[in-house]
């Protein structure tokens, strides 16, 4: 590969390209050398992996790790000043995103039957019913108003906390906590303090629903005495954070995405059988749960580098979603591009076990919204706009709106 490619020294992170779009630097990287060197903050090297067919590749092949308690540097965007994490971390149990088979293989496979296609299907009746409540009573505001606050948290939240059996009333507690988890630059004591506190909370929930189960999912996993009550706080951890920050950020960022693009609303709104393949471009252009780590567990080649054993991975969702090689014109958001194969939900044994409740909530979400309110508009000028530039999931930290 050419040497005339400069090896970033950390990951490029601003957006300097546009609120929707990568950073101007990952989509030369990727254009010019898709398995890039990388240099993180304290010195280590490690790689990049930016293009399409790099990306699933990649995903795909176990010999690349999740975990990360065997040597994976964390955080290689780190701004000057902040302590790098290169430690490994401890094992969480539970959280099999950050496992390997068999250990991943073993949980998993405990919640495939709850998010089948056929059951989330069986739901979708339900959510159209939760985003038409939550639009009455949006509709009761006087805008402006904030649409993240006022419906693109509230469903999803709502929907999650239902499905879990997570009592609706203590979303104060998980939503406050989550952000914060998810807040990039902050001292590891700070990222802990509010996972113990979500942690805390939730081995309570589901030490109560050993005791007496209901009708949820987590009641359903309670009943499994091959579960430790730390792996189900693990595994509720995990679902409750994904099940309501990825699809709220998706609704709120991909608004502002619709909102920036009238002749797009102007196609969606008259034709609203559009979407759902609105709904999978607008992953695909936005890809909010972005960047991604792996590590490699022996030499792998890959897109014509050799990864050293050892090395650390980062991987960009948006990027390889952005990948000309695959997608024409990917720099365009055309809500008739019937995009297929994106991997903004993952790709492999990894693949977001989510992915279908979180489209069903979208395309009730961006249907009832544009349906409900169809002069909805922003508020304030679009580059005013308070991007989550400063989180691990991306979007808009509020969208004031008017109607």
């Amino acid at each position: 590969m050419s040497e005339t490619v400069p090896v970033p020294h950390g990951l490029p992170m601003e957006r300097n390209a546009g609120p929707f779009d990568p950073p101007r630097e990952i989509t030369r990287l990727r254009e010019a050398r898709p398995v890039s060197p990388l240099v993180f903050p304290d010195g280590h090297k490690g790689w990049l992996v930016t293009g399409y067919e790099e990306v699933r590749q990649l995903m795909a092949d176990t010999r690349f790790s999740s975990r990360q308690d065997i040597g994976i540097v964390h955080v290689p965007y780190e701004t000057p000043g902040m302590p790098v994490a290169t430690e490994p971390s401890p094992q969480i149990p539970g959280l099999f995103v950050a496992m390997d088979p068999p250990d991943h293989t073993r949980l998993r496979r405990k919640l495939t039957g709850a998010f089948t296609v056929k059951r989330m299907k069986q739901l979708e009746e339900h959510i159209i019913d939760i985003v038409e409540r939550q639009l009455d009573e949006m509709a009761r505001l006087t805008p402006p108003v904030d649409l993240v606050k006022a419906f693109a948290l509230p469903v999803p939240s709502l929907v999650i906390c239902e499905l879990l059996g997570v009592p609706y009333e203590d979303r104060d507690n998980f939503q406050v906590n989550s952000a914060k988890f998810l807040i990039k630059d902050q001292a590891l004591e700070e990222k802990m303090a509010a996972y113990g506190a979500m942690t805390m909370y939730l081995a309570g929930l589901v030490t109560g629903k050993r005791a007496e189960p209901g009708e949820d999912i987590l009641s359903d996993l309670a009943r499994d005495d091959d579960l430790t009550i730390e792996e189900l706080t693990g595994i509720a951890f995990l679902l409750l954070l994904a099940g309501h920050e990825t699809t709220a950020n998706m609704l709120g960022l991909g608004t502002f995405a619709l909102l920036e693009h009238p002749e797009q609303l102007a196609e969606l709104r008259a034709d609203p059988e559009l979407v759902p393949d609105a709904v999978e471009e607008l992953m695909r252009y936005l890809s909010v749960a972005d960047i991604f780590y792996r590590y490699a567990t022996e030499d792998i080649e890959l897109g014509g580098e050799t990864i050293g054993k050892g090395s650390t991975v980062v991987i960009s969702l948006l990027a390889a979603n952005r990948d000309g090689r695959r997608f024409h014109n990917p720099d365009t958001l055309d809500i008739h591009r019937r995009a297929r194969g994106l991997v903004a939900f993952g790709h492999g044994i990894h693949q977001c076990l989510g992915q279908q409740l979180a489209r069903i909530e979208m395309r009730a979400g961006f249907d009832g919204l544009l349906r409900r309110l169809p002069t909805l508009e922003l508020a304030i000028p679009a580059d005013e706009v308070k991007l989550r530039t400063d989180m691990n999931i991306y979007g808009v930290h509020e969208l004031p709106v008017t109607w």
